[in-house]
């Protein structure tokens, strides 16, 4: 079984007016002017699965500052899981510090959404390392057993745009502050997983996971040989970002790294399918 975990979804409404919307959300605006931004609805995401072969995606909405926002890309995310419910598991979008958030975050719950996320810390202008700031929403979505899923970004290499400065750092701090939480952190988490060598981190980061997002721009193939070295495999998730990367990129990279070895179905999907059973 192929899960991809890191799908973004668009409401047809919101790609038409997307140049509105950017006037008064200027993290959107940065990232949907981008050169390498595309635009999928969840038909698209449908085709794109059949011609890859994936089994599962999980989907999410786009992180805006406002809540209302949020709230029309949930709807339109329960929409499409309650249409294909066993090609899709839907994640929340939802600004953290917004009054109201946690009763979104529980409200999608009620809908049969799975995670809140992809949320993105630098975007929506909140610390995932200062916990008067995610006690509460952490709160919900723990209440609710619901996976969280975050943007993390390395603090070294080129810049890009949607980058930020959440990084390994920041991500530790939030796990130390809440290790019951069980997490995602996006784009490897930024190199998170190479202090699960530390014996006290290791404590921290149990229940952290990361996904392999946006792979073919950030890494050599290499990275996975470290991975494996490590001991963590496991605790990765294919995902691809797309609609900006399909499964054709990452393909080739894992048959260059794996070929016929074990480990690979594990990456694919069974790491995440386990994951989300023992959410609660």
């Amino acid at each position: 079984m192929i899960i991809d975990t890191h799908v973004h979804v668009y409401p047809p409404d919101v790609i038409q007016d997307f140049e509105k919307i950017s006037e008064r959300e200027d993290y959107f605006g940065l990232l949907s002017h981008g050169k390498v931004h595309k635009w999928a609805t969840i038909e698209d995401v449908i085709v794109q699965m059949d011609e890859d072969g994936i089994d599962q995606s999980w989907i999410f909405g786009f992180a805006f500052k406002d809540l209302e926002l949020c709230r029309y890309c949930n709807n339109y995310v329960i929409e499409g899981v309650k249409k294909y419910p066993d090609r899709l598991k839907g994640f929340a979008v939802v600004p953290p510090l917004a009054r109201g958030s946690e009763e979104e975050i529980l409200r999608c719950a009620d809908e049969g959404l799975v995670g809140v996320g992809e949320l993105f810390p630098g975007g929506q202008h909140f610390n995932i390392d200062d916990v008067r700031q995610t006690w509460r929403f952490v709160g919900a979505s723990q209440e609710a057993r619901m996976t969280l899923l975050f943007h993390t970004a390395e603090p070294v290499g080129h810049d890009y745009p949607g980058k930020g400065n959440v990084g390994p750092k920041e991500a530790a701090q939030f796990c130390i502050n809440h290790p019951e939480a069980k997490v995602i952190f996006a784009h490897f988490g930024g190199g998170l997983w190479l202090y699960e060598l530390m014996p006290e981190m290791k404590k921290y980061l149990q229940n952290a996971r990361y996904d392999t997002a946006a792979l073919p721009w950030l890494y050599q193939p290499q990275i996975f040989q470290a991975i494996i070295g490590a001991g963590i495999l496991e605790k990765m998730f294919y995902g691809s970002d797309f609609p900006i990367l399909s499964f054709e990129r990452y393909k080739k990279i894992f048959n260059q790294i794996f070929g016929e070895k074990e480990g690979v179905d594990n990456l694919l999907g069974e790491n995440a399918a386990k994951f989300l059973l023992s959410r609660c």
